[in-house]
């Protein structure tokens, strides 16, 4: 078996009884020929030694140099570089090949520095929402207050010009049959003995419950609700006054009127996510395929790739994970990707945000990567923003968030109104409540910050996401909802939660109309 990632070179050196250190793996995964390393560094390994090391490693990789090359000659770096994989992905960009075959098999031409006819001065970019760098949440009980005062505010803003609102405290003093309006966060939801629905609404200065009778056409709102979004309710007090019966009910919403912004020009942005890089099932034959049809007249228009988060794989994301990675120490996955993201030409302008398997921080908001994977992550200049972030592409803004959010939606709503198989629906459900993880301490870990980073102020022109490993997409309100599979296959874990990915699609945008198409390249 080749011994091309430092995880088969561990496995190939336990089987016969060796250890080794960390480095001594990493160097000889970086040579030429790592198999016929292995043998020479085991073969001159002292016989009462079990464990190789970087400085055995060293020694062996000079002296196989020296006897290749002579001692009066050097590599040729035109050639080839020592220490440089064999294989000829990822290739590094030169700017002067020629655009090849999408054919499977073929490899991408060596340029990174971009020989598409592209006039990068017409480009315009803005990011907006990113809190990388601006993190001041501590944990503190007096964080989460904050926080959840400013999403209320902000959705309330969104709801007040609907119905006539007034504080919980105020329609405690109100007579009995009085018609009443509340914008309130939900703090409970409950089914009562006959079936209808208590709904408790909290705003700043108190809560009420709200009842919705089952026989109500809004009842079945109900069973879209999530805990901690926002939302109003116009009823009747009963007749103590203690209680409202809910007539109407409204979501914050994306207006129906809402007019997407779009490009001047025909230009094209690749929205992708789920790479995946460093897991046995990353689909490298399929990436190679797309970063070779990136390079030919027909994708000369796609000027934007937009990733929504995994990069990598990651390391202790799941159960078993070890048993499943191609490259086991994360910083070489993030080298690795980087390698991979070579391949994408040189013109093309990169945005990226973080996922769940991505070294950051799992609690939303996520910031963007630190200094030392950013060092790693040069590839083209490719720039992490927070997750989520409001990426703004030639006037068409869009919301980039990964999506873990998407897992707790399907879980607790109807199938009709969220599944795996149409995730694209599950966002619609998102961009109603206008916030991208409403409900509080279930699956999605939230990180209490100044502000509610999570709130969707803004109606995007396009929502990207993620992390379900699924396609699927359509429009809201005329807001493009789109999440973008994958590039993984199906791994063992994914197998035993069901999981059948949507894997190896490139969505690619029109940003002057904003039509999709999807392209296979698996």
């Amino acid at each position: 078996m080749p011994l091309e990632t430092p995880a088969r070179i561990v496995s190939e050196l336990a089987s016969r009884g060796y250890n080794a250190e960390r480095e001594a793996v990493t160097r000889i995964a970086d040579t030429r020929d790592p198999s016929a390393t292995l043998e020479r560094a085991l073969e001159t390994l002292p016989d009462e030694a079990l464990k190789l090391t970087t400085d055995h490693v060293e020694s062996v990789i000079e002296a196989t140099e020296s006897t290749e090359y002579g001692p009066d000659t050097e590599p040729n770096p035109e050639t080839e570089t020592a220490g440089a994989p064999t294989q000829p992905h990822p290739s590094v960009s030169t700017g002067t090949g020629e655009p090849t075959s999408t054919e499977p098999g073929t490899t991408a031409p060596p340029e990174t520095g971009g020989s598409r006819d592209v006039d990068t001065s017409l480009r315009a970019i803005e990011v907006a929402n990113d809190m990388t760098g601006q993190s001041t949440g501590t944990g503190e009980y007096s964080d989460f207050v904050a926080v959840f005062r400013d999403r209320y505010e902000k959705l309330a803003s969104k709801l007040r010009g609907r119905v006539n609102h007034r504080p919980t405290d105020a329609i405690e003093n109100m007579g009995g049959g009085s018609d009443a309006a509340l914008i309130g966060m939900v703090s409970d939801i409950r089914s009562t003995a006959s079936g209808h629905w208590l709904v408790e609404l909290e705003d700043t200065n108190g809560t009420f419950p709200c009842l919705v009778m089952k026989d109500r056409p809004i009842a079945d709102l109900v069973q879209q609700l999530l805990m901690d979004e926002v939302i109003a309710v116009e009823g009747t007090l009963a007749d103590d006054a203690g209680i409202l019966f809910v007539d109407s009910l409204y979501f914050p919403d994306v207006p129906r009127t809402h007019s997407p912004s779009t490009a001047d020009r025909h230009v094209q942005a690749a929205l992708i996510s789920d790479v995946h890089v460093g897991s046995q099932e990353f689909m490298e034959d399929a990436w190679h395929r797309f970063t070779d049809w990136l390079h030919t007249a027909e994708a000369e228009n796609v000027e934007y790739l937009l990733i929504a988060g995994d990069m990598v794989e990651g390391v202790g994301i799941y159960p078993e994970q070890d048993e499943e990675l191609d490259i086991i120490d994360i910083y070489d996955q993030y080298r690795a990707f980087s390698e991979y993201l070579k391949e994408v030409p040189g013109d093309m302008e990169i945005r990226m945000i973080p996922g769940n398997h991505d070294a950051v921080r799992l609690a939303e908001p996520q910031p963007g990567f630190d200094e030392e994977l950013r060092d790693i992550m040069t590839a083209h200049d490719a720039q992490v923003h927070s997750n989520p972030s409001l990426v703004t592409v030639e006037g068409v803004t869009v919301l980039m968030y990964h999506g873990v959010s998407l897992d707790e939606v399907i879980a607790e709503l109807p199938d009709e109104e969220a599944s795996y198989e149409e995730p694209h629906k599950a966002m619609y459900q998102l961009l109603k409540k206008r916030h991208v993880a409403p409900q509080y301490g279930g699956h999605t870990r939230l990180a209490p910050e100044d502000r509610d980073y999570l709130v969707m102020e803004e109606v995007p022109d396009v929502f990207h996401t993620g992390h379900v490993h699924k396609l699927g997409w359509g429009e809201y309100h005329n807001v493009v909802a789109l999440n973008s599979g994958c590039w993984q296959a199906q791994t063992a874990f994914q197998k035993s939660v069901n999981i059948d990915p949507d894997a190896g699609f490139a969505p690619i945008l029109d940003l002057d109309t904003l039509d999709m198409t999807v392209r296979k390249f698996s």
